[in-house]
């Protein structure tokens, strides 16, 4: 009997472990990410401690505007490990994301962050899909001002348009230092090799000949 209560106690463990996932918890004051490193981990290596300055700590510019002509109207400018080094093990990392009008911060996740974001300027329609709970995908949306701020959850679908007349401007934080962004359409319609045409004709149910003109199709990054 206390066998299996033991059993049943480390499978309780293990099963709330996984749960609670996220980046790596840091075991020291900060572990600066070596970029230059040919050592492969789940994250970075540590910089030598002697060779810590200041500069791995910061990253300047978030003040300016960036130039949002492309397809989708919208420039998302990140802030993560790649930028800020000294955010290696923290968990956390930051974003700043520019709209035209109409502007389209297309529908897209991150596998390892939720994510919660601020307008500083405009109005933002903003929205996330649920993932399939008894064969139902629910949409939430609001519409979003100054001052304003909404939550997505890790790794669910999510969107952000621009429905004033001027230009429009967000913070997000997200909880990875190397949150990870999947667009769909470009996943989807843009991969390489792309993804053949008879599956994606199924899974859509339209004609193949509208999936090879989506496929060729010029997808943006942000």
């Amino acid at each position: 009997m206390a066998v299996k209560l033991l059993l049943i106690a480390l499978l309780a463990l293990a099963s709330s472990s996984a749960i609670l996932a996220s980046d790596p918890s840091p075991l020291q004051d900060f572990c600066v990410a070596d970029l230059k490193s040919n050592v492969f981990v789940n994250g970075f290596t540590c910089k030598n401690m002697n060779d810590v300055k200041a500069e791995d700590f910061f990253f300047s510019g978030l003040d300016r505007p960036r130039d949002t002509n492309n397809y989708v109207g919208s420039t998302v400018t990140p802030v993560n490990v790649n930028q800020i080094p000294g955010l290696n093990t923290l968990g956390i990392s930051l974003v700043r994301i520019d709209y035209a009008p109409n502007g389209l911060n297309p529908p897209h996740t991150h596998p390892r962050a939720a994510e919660i974001l601020a307008v500083l300027e405009g109005e933002l329609y903003v929205g996330f899909v649920t993932s399939n709970i008894n064969n139902v995908n629910r949409l939430f949306t609001k519409i979003l001002k100054k001052g304003d701020v909404f939550v997505f959850p890790q790794g669910l679908i999510h969107f952000q348009f621009n429905i004033g007349k001027t230009n429009a401007i967000a913070f997000a934080g997200l909880s990875s230092q190397n949150p990870g962004v999947i667009t769909i359409a470009n996943a989807v319609f843009g991969s390489k090799p792309p993804i053949s045409d008879d599956v994606l004709a199924k899974a859509f149910q339209v004609d193949k000949n509208l999936i090879d003109w989506l496929q060729a199709q010029f997808w943006t990054y942000n």
